[in-house]
């Protein structure tokens, strides 16, 4: 990194949420309850998935795996926002600033390639349902999570190192709770032509060719219901992928509006309130959608629950 560029600017001032100040308590309880659901919820999963030997599946090893992203994302932007409303302050330091935008993306692209292991897996299940064990075996889980891991952490690497190049001569304000890439670049008075190319071209790799596979895994699923039709069927394609498609159009739905619908003026409040959705209220509800519509899970639950009540 150039000694110019390090000294341009030595931390940045976050202005946080569009809300007034006297809402700021009731706002502060509101996100510090989500946050702190959202922690455990997706604990109490991982807890569930490593005590029940029943739900030590392939399907719940991508699911431990994407909880514990759920838990960490949601980490990355969530206590500083909450400190900030809290002490009333804005700051966040200029390593500060890039290590969270660093992580943010990390664990953001983790979670895309996560749900397109899942929809693999479901694909499998669905599909070719007498070959299941064969394909989806447990080195190809672990070559699954390995493959993105390392893919994500090199797009976020990328990301950050092109961030660290930058000058922020112009000022250092920027309007939202985190450090967003986006806003970053647009903050900047450097050119920023390569950052834009290479947003482009790690958007491509990491949220929409895996949203397109996702969207192929589905389209074969339907496809290989309705060559068969029947209620049984509809039924068992809907028990199996029903959790894993909301949470699908959750993560998804959120990035493209977010990153792909313009925002109707300069504010960027509307984009502040979809990045809530984005980073708090997706992780948290995450847990709901598989505990309310997994049997498997409220099995695992009841049976703990009653060993606990047994052993009192």
């Amino acid at each position: 990194m150039r000694r110019d560029n390090q000294s341009s600017v030595s931390e940045f001032l976050l202005l946080g949420l569009p809300i007034q100040p006297e809402q700021k308590g009731m706002y502060y309880a509101l996100f510090l309850g989500m946050y702190l659901t959202t922690v455990l919820g997706n604990l109490l999963i991982i807890l569930l998935i490593r005590l029940d030997s029943r739900l030590h599946t392939p399907m719940y090893f991508f699911l431990s795996h994407l909880a514990l992203t759920d838990i960490s994302f949601s980490s990355v932007t969530a206590p500083k926002m909450l400190m900030n409303m809290l002490t009333h302050t804005q700051s966040i330091s200029y390593a500060g600033c890039l290590s969270q935008a660093f992580f943010f993306l990390f664990f953001g692209g983790l979670d895309s390639f996560l749900l397109t292991s899942m929809a693999y897996d479901r694909y499998v299940a669905i599909c070719h349902p007498l070959h299941y064990t064969t394909i989806i075996s447990q080195s190809l889980c672990f070559l699954l999570v390995v493959v993105s891991w390392v893919l994500s952490s090199a797009g976020a690497l990328v990301h950050t190192l092109l961030l660290a190049r930058l000058s922020f001569l112009r000022g250092n304000t920027l309007h939202h709770f985190f450090c967003d890439l986006s806003a970053l670049v647009k903050l900047s008075s450097s050119d920023t032509t390569i950052n834009q190319l290479v947003i482009l071209t790690v958007g491509l790799a990491i949220v929409t060719l895996p949203f397109i596979c996702i969207l192929v895994s589905y389209g074969h699923i339907g496809a290989s219901v309705l060559r068969r039709p029947s209620i049984k069927g509809i039924c068992k394609a809907l028990s199996t992928c029903g959790s894993h498609l909301s949470v699908v159009s959750l993560y998804y739905g959120a990035i493209i509006a977010l990153y792909f619908v313009p925002s109707s003026n300069n504010s960027s409040d509307e984009d502040v309130i979809v990045s809530v959705l984005y980073t708090l209220v997706t992780p948290m509800l995450n847990p709901f959608i598989y505990t309310l519509r997994n049997r498997d899970i409220k099995g695992a639950l009841r049976i703990i629950l009653s060993r606990r009540v047994l052993s009192a």
